[in-house]
């Protein structure tokens, strides 16, 4: 193994997760000598804690609810249950498969991996396994771990991670989730889909509080309808066991029972005891602190992903260590735009997002200033179809370009990857109503939408 004082790398990646391995095979394409080092597998939370395996327990509780609904299409279906062990399975075959993916492509581009616990040992150096990687550069990549509270301790018992949510080997049959995010929602989904009792305690005062208000309104309103409780606008307090659970309070008093509690508040940097500090790197409470181009304030070394404080996306990982891969490589690069990340939480129906919301916008261009057109799906075939409810909001500055796109309902997800085209393009409504979109799709709700905006509405009322 090259990895002696002798052998000088071009770029030295501590962390494995999405953010170090995009850098990894970028820099690599871009003939860069690099040392990828990761401690666990590589993939990280996205891969093998996150992304991939909660998506999969959604899709399963989704072929549950197509199972007890069946009637309502005409096919006779019965539901008997959720096999655990069998969903695990499903789950666990769909990461193995991408990471021998990923295995095979870190071993074809000649990226030198080194798996053990990595140690920034100087601006350009990392200390693994007893020995010292030097490189030219560094990046930090290492990533991010759930959150608790002061004084609640996540015993991963009753009071649980989403770490050890993937994990379980049963249904509960009550739970509370701390949290109304993105983790909290989507977790809350799948399991309500499986047969627990759900009840979210949210602090803020809408679940998915940083979306659009209309979506997290609408989405409300949908998990009512699914019998999904929740509890807005007041803080945790405390939790503590009861004879067969867990009791949770809040701040003014109100309690709520259930077999177990998920603590899904958020992630946090790991950032500790890696030497960071020691070798001069400014950072914000865990947080790695970065420019616009990813570079700390050591000019040796980047950082990217969930250390830093940009938004905990895994695609948000990899177009950031791209960069940091084609700013090394001597590439022109152009810093991300955060506005312009698509954003989908997977949840039954779903939410997906790109852009500013109306508020934000208002507050950045004045509320004269401000269009906003909102486009019922009832309206939409495909989506009648697929018997989903939901709506496509659209925020244009007046006379100028759509500045956002917020969109809540089954299978929104996969139409923000047109929404996140027309804001990046900065396109105008009477740009998009000119384009053709095929019938019947919900793809082509979108396209009303705009022509609708546009000021020629076709199936929908002026």
């Amino acid at each position: 193994m090259a990895n002696d004082a002798s052998t000088v790398f071009d770029l030295v990646i501590l962390g494995g997760g999405s953010g170090g391995y995009a850098a990894a095979l970028r820099g690599a394409q871009l003939g860069l000598d690099v040392a990828l080092i990761e401690k666990g597998k590589v993939g990280g939370t996205c891969l093998h804690n996150g992304c991939i395996p909660t998506k999969a327990l959604l899709h399963a509780g989704e072929i549950a609810d197509q199972a007890r609904e069946s009637a309502q299409f005409g096919v006779k279906a019965t539901f008997e249950g959720i096999d655990m062990e069998a969903v695990n399975k499903y789950k666990d075959e769909v990461i193995s498969g991408l990471y021998k993916g990923l295995q095979g492509l870190i071993a074809s581009r000649k990226v030198h991996y080194i798996e053990g616990e990595g140690k920034l040992s100087s601006p350009t150096s990392v200390d693994v396994n007893g020995q010292r990687v030097q490189g030219r550069h560094v990046l930090l990549a290492t990533g991010s771990v759930p959150k608790s509270l002061p004084g609640l301790e996540i015993d991963g018992n009753r009071i649980i991670s989403s770490d050890h949510a993937l994990k379980m080997d049963r249904v509960p049959k009550s739970a509370i989730v701390l949290g109304g995010g993105v983790i909290g929602v989507e977790f809350a989904s799948a399991w309500k889909s499986f047969g627990t009792e759900i009840t979210i305690v949210e602090g803020l005062k809408h679940l998915v509080p940083v979306e659009d208000e209309n979506s997290s309104k609408l989405l409300e309103r949908a998990f009512r309808k699914r019998g999904i409780r929740f509890n807005l606008g007041t803080f945790f307090d405390k939790a503590e066991y009861t004879e067969d659970g867990v009791r949770v309070t809040l701040a003014d008093g109100k309690t709520f029972e259930a077999e177990l509690l998920l603590v899904a508040i958020g992630r946090g940097p790991v950032s500790q005891g890696l030497g960071y500090e020691e070798q001069g790197v400014a950072m914000d409470r865990g947080y790695v602190l970065v420019d616009e181009y990813m570079q700390t304030n050591v000019p040796t070394i980047s950082a990217v992903g969930d250390l830093v404080p940009t938004l905990q996306l895994a695609h948000v990982g990899f177009a950031e260590g791209i960069l940091v891969a084609e700013r090394l490589a001597g590439l022109k690069t152009v810093p991300i735009d955060y506005d312009g990340v698509p954003k989908v939480t997977y949840c039954h129906p779903e939410v997906a997002s790109v852009g500013i919301t109306e508020a934000k916008a208002k507050e950045i261009y004045g509320a004269d200033k401000v269009v906003a057109l909102k486009y019922n799906l009832a309206g939409n075939g495909k989506s009648k179809i697929l018997k989903t409810a939901g709506e496509i909001k659209l925020v244009q500055v007046k006379d100028g370009a759509v500045v956002g796109v917020h969109m809540v309902g089954d299978r929104m997800g996969e139409q923000v990857g047109e929404a996140q085209l027309i804001y990046n393009w900065e396109a105008l409504p009477s740009e998009v109503a000119q384009l053709i979109h095929a019938h019947p799709t919900q793809n082509e709700a979108m396209g009303e939408a705009h022509l609708a905006l546009a000021g020629k509405p076709l199936h929908a009322h002026d």
